[in-house]
């Protein structure tokens, strides 16, 4: 793989940048499952049902496990001692400048893997990419991939992101937007763009009827504010819509159960 200076040829047991035997598979050549969406939209809860499905979706290695490669080589490249980033913020960072140089992102990265297919046999599936670059490569590029699309409104993925407590969702620090005008949980820079006022009071009813603490929720709403800069999910979805509706399914997880979006993705599939 030109782009990736990698230590290893292996992402992880049964998965290379390179094929390691004559009966290894490129991703680019198999009917691949690509779960598109950000954070909070379902995908975790809907990824379960499929694996639990008859038969199973295999999950490849995830994109957090893909990005963690992906930004130890910007920090190579760099001339930056290779250590973990956990930081939400930082790894936006590192990952936009990844794109800089490889405009695909994890899609371009995701289409020049190879797999074992004994070690990983199909149906597979990935989760997941963002945004229109993304997703407008691997449309190119992963000409057999069908496409889900989970999608919620972003007042929504707050919420959710409060309700899991996954110790992945969290900034190092997150900048006080300074006005005094802000709602309780809400003084944070850029959250007029993305929450309507009556958005933004929800939220903040959950900070002064006792639900979560106003650091909490600020941390959160943080998260989908750093994100969204990063990623456009309804630009995505038109961007698979124009390019490859036939092998598009959208599913709105506010309207949806994830037992019935598992059930419209795995049709697709058919």
């Amino acid at each position: 793989m030109d782009s990736m200076n990698r230590t290893t040829a292996q992402v992880a047991p049964g998965i290379a940048w390179e094929p390691i035997a004559v009966d290894w598979l490129s991703l680019a050549d198999l009917p691949l499952l690509i779960l598109v969406g950000v954070t909070g939209v379902g995908k975790s809860t809907t990824l379960a049902l499929l694996e639990a499905a008859d038969p199973p979706v295999r999950q490849l290695p995830d994109r957090r496990s893909l990005a963690d490669q992906l930004i130890a080589k910007v920090q190579m490249d760099a001339g930056e001692s290779v250590r973990a980033v956990t930081d939400r913020a930082e790894r936006f960072d590192y990952t936009r400048r990844y794109r800089e140089q490889n405009p695909g992102g994890l899609a371009q990265a995701l289409s020049q893997l190879w797999i074992d297919p004994a070690v990983w046999p199909q149906p597979l599936c990935f989760d997941g990419l963002r945004g229109v670059d993304e997703v407008s490569y691997a449309a190119e590029h992963l000409p057999h991939a069908r496409f889900a699309v989970l999608d919620a409104p972003d007042v929504v993925r707050v919420e959710r992101l409060l309700g899991r407590g996954d110790r992945f969702d969290r900034l190092s620090s997150v900048a006080a937007a300074g006005d005094g005008s802000a709602l309780p949980g809400l003084d944070v820079p850029g959250v007029d763009a993305l929450f309507t006022p009556s958005e933004q009071a929800r939220l903040s009813a959950l900070v002064t009827g006792g639900s979560v603490s106003a650091d909490d929720l600020r941390a959160k709403v943080a998260i989908v504010v750093a994100e969204r800069r990063n990623y456009d999910p309804s630009a995505a979805i038109a961007a698979l819509q124009r390019l490859v509706s036939a092998r598009t399914v959208v599913v709105d997880t506010t309207r949806n159960s994830p037992e019935e979006a598992a059930r419209l993705i795995l049709a697709r599939m058919q």
